[in-house]
């Protein structure tokens, strides 16, 4: 396993169950037990954990998440598909990161790149647990939006919200819904919610669709955008075939993270 993935690896276990031991981590990544004492250490200089005698235990910020998020820690699609995005990412862009699961994966796979130090980089958010997870890391500028939060999405939606949206230009966003199909585009669930993820879309010179399979061929509420506003869409492999032609027949282009 190369060492951005391990790291990142680490992150998701103790994301999962809170503490890790030196020994653990050998067992499950193979990695000598220097090299692991090595990315603790590195991990605990860029404040993404806290060390302890044998192994760390999480950074109380970063972790203290709501359960919806930490549910899905380590489920592999996710992750897969954060890691993929993160690496388009490059050191002093300015990144847009809607709520969701699968884009707060993206911020962990993001804070686990260590040459994004020397540059920074500059993370807009409207989803306060991302926020949260990142505001103690020295290397990142965090922008949070403004709003009212809504309790089941942890997102901030409304007028203040595009207010800020409306004064920024973003690199990259990535956006997470709720169902992406070739004739109704991404959808999510609330209307509000879809609002901010289109202006944060359009505020952007790349927008990207982040959604793992069981996101594709679904139909939610409230549409966002089409092909024209998300030219890529990053899917997990569990994509079906005919899923993945359907969408790439409408105009998206669909990339696989193995």
């Amino acid at each position: 396993m190369k060492r951005a993935a391990r790291l990142s690896a680490i992150l998701d276990l103790l994301a999962a169950q809170g503490e890790v031991t030196v020994e653990e981590l050998v067992d499950r990544f193979g990695a000598s037990a220097a090299t692991t004492r090595r990315d603790l250490d590195s991990l605990a200089e860029r404040r993404l954990l806290t060390r302890t005698h044998g192994g760390a235990v999480a950074q109380s910020v970063a972790y203290e998440l709501p359960i919806r998020y930490r549910s899905h820690h380590g489920t592999g699609a996710k992750e897969r598909i954060a890691a993929l995005a993160a690496s388009i990412v490059e050191p002093g862009q300015v990144v847009g990161l809607s709520g969701g699961t699968t884009t707060n994966a993206i911020a962990t796979a993001l804070a686990a790149r260590e040459d994004l130090a020397e540059h920074g980089v500059t993370v807009v958010t409207n989803a306060v647990n991302i926020a949260a997870q990142l505001a103690m890391r020295p290397e990142f500028k965090v922008v949070v939006t403004g709003g009212v939060i809504h309790a089941r999405s942890f997102e901030l939606v409304g007028p203040f919200v595009e207010q800020l949206l409306g004064g920024i230009h973003l690199d990259v966003a990535f956006i997470g819904v709720n169902g992406l199909s070739p004739d109704a585009g991404a959808t999510t669930h609330d209307e509000a919610e879809a609002a901010v993820n289109r202006m944060m879309a359009q505020q952007a010179a790349r927008a990207l669709i982040v959604a793992d399979a069981s996101k594709i061929g679904r139909t939610s509420f409230a549409h966002v955008g089409g092909a024209e506003l998300f030219p890529l869409v990053i899917a997990d492999a569990a994509i079906a075939g005919e899923d993945r032609a359907a969408l790439m027949d409408a105009g998206y282009e669909v990339r696989i993270a193995e």
